[in-house]
């Protein structure tokens, strides 16, 4: 079964004290203290970043460790990455995590690791990654097209309601045809794929949500996801 999970915001990064979407991506390995790697590429493998990581997965049942292209663990990544159940990344730089991750070989590797079944997460810049395509701020100030890794069909944008310029500005690049249809996600919320088919959204708030977002006719449209909220109601 080939596993992607996508947040859209929130888990570990930005809610250390609510860890629902952590939690529940460390469930679906389906077995006792799976092997979970954060890769940190697009935030630079920031030393803190990496140690919020490590704070949040030590409370969970799992064995967590990380991958830095820094400071790389060893010269066989492959071996490195292979031998883990779960990938998680964070966000970020998402070009630079291209760029980085191209000319280390990990982007083929990442496709490699979902083949053999092992989960494919993240959050922000580990969201779109995913994808075909996605709305993207590495470039400045305003939201732009990038490029990524293509297992997932279409385009994708996190942050769908924590930050002011998302939504307008996704609406209007499906509208301009810079972007093909894809899916708007909101912090606190995740899609969770199975065999690239999309098989439940889950939040770990209780407005979160997702939506598809589309042309018809000459305008965007967007089209609310049923969301499972995590936690008790």
């Amino acid at each position: 079964m080939k596993q992607i999970i996508a947040l859209g915001g929130g888990g570990f990064s930005m809610e250390p004290d609510n860890l629902l979407l952590d939690q529940y991506i460390v469930n679906q390995a389906k077995k006792d203290q799976p092997k979970i790697c954060f890769i940190p590429t697009a935030s630079g493998d920031s030393e803190t970043y990496i140690q919020r990581f490590y704070n949040a997965f030590n409370q969970l049942d799992c064995v967590p460790s990380h991958l830095s292209l820094f400071k790389p663990p060893t010269r066989d990544l492959a071996s490195f990455v292979l031998e883990k159940e779960i990938i998680y990344v964070g966000g970020g730089n998402t070009k630079n995590l291209m760029i980085l991750w191209k000319e280390w070989g990990l982007d083929h590797l990442l496709k490699q690791a979902w083949e053999n079944g092992i989960i494919l997460s993240g959050l922000s810049a580990g969201s779109i990654c995913w994808f075909e395509e996605g709305a993207s701020d590495s470039y400045g100030d305003r939201l732009e097209r990038i490029g990524g890794l293509g297992i997932l069909a279409g385009s994708h944008c996190p942050h769908y309601d924590g930050e002011e310029l998302r939504r307008p500005s996704y609406l209007k690049m499906i509208k301009e045809k810079e972007l093909t249809a894809g899916i708007a996600v909101d912090d606190g919320a995740a899609l969770h794929y199975v065999d690239q088919e999309l098989v439940t959204c889950v939040s770990s708030r209780k407005q979160a949500g997702a939506y598809n977002v589309y042309l018809e006719g000459n305008e965007s449209v967007e089209e609310k996801i049923a969301t499972n909220y995590l936690g008790q109601t």
